[in-house]
């Protein structure tokens, strides 16, 4: 695992659980949405970028 896939997949559950929060809290559904799908492409850029895949 090399740093920027670290970065990546933290970054991604750091979003992840700003999801959760905002979910709970009842903010806006499309800030949800814009938040979730960014947590999501960080999480799977982080998982590509992994050295299992080569």
């Amino acid at each position: 695992m090399n740093g920027l896939s670290t970065l990546l997949i933290g970054v991604g559950l750091f979003l992840t659980g700003g999801v959760i929060s905002f979910v709970k809290q009842q903010m806006p559904k499309s800030l949800i949405v814009l938040l979730s799908i960014g947590a999501a492409m960080c999480l799977v850029a982080g998982v590509m970028r992994l050295e299992v895949w080569n």
